[in-house]
């Protein structure tokens, strides 16, 4: 028989697993079972909430179970819930699994009535205080249960603020106690008239709907959206933890708190907080009020504040981490209502982890364990001052972390312009292209109109560490202006990038410098203890290599050769191949000859490592223009008529390009561009071995089939003079997968291209997914966009068959993958599941793939 309710307050607690009680009611009962001062109470599993949730009912079993869990609260502390002349009072809290604090509901005070609220004022004599604990639950209630509050417009607050003025006081809870009662009249009038109904006399019923109210909570926008940000399990749902209230309200004895064992912003050992006297929870996180420092607690009161820090101490040796502790003080004795691991900033996260392994309370494996793979993110990219205080005009897709602040640039010439008069551009446009890449080089950031998380914009710029937002909503883009919303800016207009949230702020916000350090440094070496799997960096020019090798990159998985065509000198040569213009082979050996230099540059930076050299991969098309205009220019810069241009443009036109001309294909049809490329590669590694050096190339042929296109292609590479190097094949067509034994039998390693892949596994274009893969995340039929993370069932499944396929071929097949899907934790994990021998991704990414992959191979340990 499945348990429903959870009791706790005494050392003969019930203890259960966080997935049934939430982290509250964990720790409550963990708490009571150490003899920590904890109110009695009581966890409704999670597996309630999730029948509510379908049903809209509790059955009636469960509430005997509630009211007899009541009494017997009741009995410890010598009060009766619903008792007119001694009532107890409780509180109505959430209770995930996962932290996620603030996201839903809480209700206190439950229990008070118009004869309740007289015993409770006899019962304390205190008049005053019962009355405003009457006012603060029918505030809550009528907001939380009877939904009052519409469209961010509170009454409860508009008639508290009235009340104030005409008192002459700061905050309601200093009204008279005739003025408070008047309020609480005022309080029930305007619920009866916004709601039709009436604020509940019945104590149960206030409770009922107290529970209803929080269970539902799980479902509000805001958790939903919480959860959508943190890959939180919608399963999962909420327990509710009933407790008998204890009153921080009351006296000058008497107050709420929250205090950290670790500065969260710093990781410093030693306690930090704040305390506010004569006051109840909720008013400690409203904002209204100024709360003191916990050294101020210390002479409000003394006995609390000792108790506090040995407590404190406690927990944190007993649950192995900096804890954040709610507290409350009633008549001077401490009253524990949660402790969690706290909430850090990233350099925060790893000094506590450093500190707590120094300090013996946690191994190495179990610091790399506890650490949380997005904070690594932080210390990698300039970042947002949270205190900035300022509204978005404008959101879109998060698709690289980083924040910056510069002027509008709608073009990619602008931005060069402007950065070369000093300005620090942000490209802002409809989508951007190969031909964007000037303008990308030296703008700080990336929006775009369209596109998606690995659309051309969102690759670029993580592979230069700059902050993107793809698919920003409600932006219009124009030649000379762009709206956000409701503002319409023009070039050089100063805006705020922060790529983390996916938004877009008017003028200039303060930014906060990256953070990497000696511990970062530390904790760093400890993950490469533990990690399997290598990490290797996409990178296609030479300041990307040494930016990859800085991060700790163990080679180049992918080196895209058509990025290096787009400097002014290269893509005039390529595209007077694809013109056909002029002497084919003198043009084809003046490539080579800057190919090699590149290739040179690339192999020297990553000495002693592999370097996978990805041989041509778009289609042609792609190195000309679109419109009108730029034909015409194109054909007077190569002297030619302009219908050679526009001849040529129509040619190589294709309905569904990404499926088209493309690839191996290339290689196939005109082997002269792929052989140019070989030659190119091997004329810089024998330079390079001829200096001493130790290049370690590796080139892989982009889009096969089949064996017989790897193998016609590998024969190509044979054929060409030099020394012999390995060749391989990006697999990202399902066919390849189910034909991968075949093709590794041409094939000295595998590397699947998890972005393409996925797009011909699920007939999702990736640059217009955008549109409407957000709706199918939200509405369930997607767990996560699967261009951010692999999608085990399908994608997966065909990787899986690859691997075992090309294994039972060559036993020793080295295998990889190369699409962005390298620094996302859970695809990594999944990578290292997959006995993968290495994963590649953006050299900002690397060290979040790294501690993944520890965190993947600790886990499997763990399992074992």
């Amino acid at each position: 028989m499945s348990r429903h309710i959870f009791r706790f307050g005494d050392e003969s607690a019930e203890v259960a697993e966080k997935s049934l009680v939430g982290g509250k009611g964990y720790s409550l009962a963990e708490m009571s079972r150490l003899g920590f001062p904890v109110p009695a109470g009581f966890t409704i599993s999670s597996g309630v909430c999730r029948t509510f949730l379908a049903t809209q009912t509790i059955a009636d079993g469960i509430w005997r179970e509630i009211d007899a869990a009541l009494e017997d609260i009741g009995k410890s502390c010598r009060q009766g819930f619903g008792d007119e002349d001694s009532p107890m009072l409780v509180s109505v809290r959430s209770g995930a699994a996962v932290s996620m604090p603030g996201m839903m509901d809480t209700i206190l005070n439950v229990g008070l009535n118009e004869r309740t609220v007289v015993g409770l004022a006899k019962s304390t004599g205190d008049e005053k205080f019962a009355y405003d604990c009457y006012r603060r639950l029918i505030a809550t209630y009528g907001d939380v249960v009877l939904g009052v509050t519409k469209d961010d417009e509170n009454p409860f607050e508009a008639l508290s603020n009235e009340a104030c003025r005409q008192e002459a006081c700061s905050t309601v809870s200093e009204l008279s106690l005739d003025a408070t009662k008047k309020l609480i009249t005022k309080y029930k009038i305007s619920i009866l008239e916004i709601t039709g109904k009436t604020f509940p006399e019945d104590c149960n019923e206030q409770l009922r709907g107290a529970i209803h109210a929080v269970f539902s909570s799980w479902s509000n926008a805001r958790a939903l959206s919480y959860r959508a940000l943190k890959n939180i399990d919608d399963n999962l749902c909420t327990a509710v933890n009933i407790q008998r209230m204890v009153f921080g309200n009351r006296g000058d004895k008497a107050g709420t708190g929250v205090a950290f064992t670790r500065n969260p912003s710093t990781g410093k050992k030693g306690m930090y907080g704040e305390f506010l006297q004569s006051a109840q929870g909720e008013d400690i996180v409203s904002g209204v009020h100024t709360p003191k420092s916990l050294t101020e607690m210390q002479k409000i009161v003394p006995e609390a504040h000792a108790s506090l820090i040995s407590v404190a101490t406690q927990l944190e040796a007993h649950f192995g981490d900096m804890q954040d502790i709610e507290f409350t003080v009633e008549d001077g004795k401490l009253w524990l209502l949660q402790s969690r691991s706290g909430k850090r900033t990233g350099a925060a996260m790893l000094q506590i982890a450093i500190d707590l392994v120094d300090e013996g309370r946690l191994s190495k494996s179990d610091a790399v364990m506890s650490l949380e793979v997005s904070k690594i993110d932080e210390l990698m990219h300039p970042r947002l001052d949270p205190k900035h205080g300022a509204a978005p005009i404008c959101h879109g897709l998060p698709a690289s972390p980083g924040a910056a602040v510069g002027v509008v640039a709608l073009s990619s010439s602008e931005a060069v312009a402007l950065a070369d008069r000093g300005l620090t551009p942000i490209l802002v446009r409809r989508d951007t292209s190969p031909e964007d890449i000037d303008g990308m080089k030296v703008a700080a950031a990336i929006v775009t109109e369209r596109g998606g998380m690995t659309s051309h914009a969102a690759v670029v710029a993580r592979g230069m560490g700059i902050a993107c937002i793809t698919a920003a909503r409600g932006m219009k883009w124009a030649k000379d202006s762009v709206t956000f919303g409701d503002e319409t800016l023009a070039s050089e207009a100063f805006i705020t990038v922060d790529g983390k949230s996916g938004d877009v702020y008017k003028g200039k916000l303060p930014l906060l410098p990256a953070e990497p350090s000696d511990s970062f440094q530390t904790v760093m070496g400890w993950v490469n203890e533990f990690r399997r799997l290598k990490v290797r960096a996409n990178a296609d020019t030479e300041a990307d290599a040494r930016s990859a090798r800085g991060y700790g990159a163990e080679g180049i998985g992918l080196c895209r050769t058509e990025h290096m065509f787009f400097a002014p000198e290269k893509i005039a040569l390529i595209r007077k191949v694809i013109l056909k213009l002029g002497d084919r082979d003198d043009t084809l050996q003046k490539l080579l000859e800057i190919q090699s230099a590149d290739f040179a540059a690339i192999l020297k930076v990553m000495d002693g490592l592999p370097v996978t050299i990805r041989l041509l991969d778009p289609p042609l098309h792609e190195f000309l223009p679109k419109k009108e205009d730029d034909i015409a220019t194109l054909a007077v810069a190569l002297g030619c008529d302009i219908s050679v241009v526009r001849d040529a443009v129509e040619r190589l036109a294709e309905s569904n390009p990404m499926l088209g001309h493309r690839g191996c294909r290339l290689g196939v049809t005109d082997p002269d561009l792929y052989r140019m490329q070989v030659e190119a590669i091997l004329r810089a590694t024998t330079a390079l071995r001829d200096a001493g050096l130790n290049p370690q190339p590796e080139i892989m042929i982009p889009f096969v089939s089949s064996a017989g296109e790897l193998k016609l292609l590998a024969e190509l590479v044979a054929a060409v003079p030099g020394e012999t190097v390995p060749v391989g094949t990006m697999i990202e067509l399902p066919r390849a997968c189910m034909v991968a034994d075949q093709i590794a039998a041409h094939a000295d390693f595998f590397s699947f291209g998890t972005n393409d892949l996925t797009q011909t596994v699920f007939g999702y274009s990736r640059d217009d997914s955008a549109k409407f893969l957000p709706a199918y995340v939200e509405q369930g039929l997607l767990r996560a966009d699967p261009f951010v993370t692999i999608d085990r069932a399908g994608v997966g499944s065909l990787i899986e068959l690859a691997v075992e396929k090309g294994r039972s071929n060559k036993t020793k097949l080295k295998i990889g993958i190369c699409g962005e899907h390298g620094g996302d934790p859970s695809s990594v994990e999944f990578c290292h599941r997959t006995a993968l021998d290495y994963v590649s991704c953006s050299p900002y990414r690397i060290p979040i793939a790294k501690l993944s992959a520890a965190q993947a191979a600790l886990r499997r340990d763990i399992r074992k």
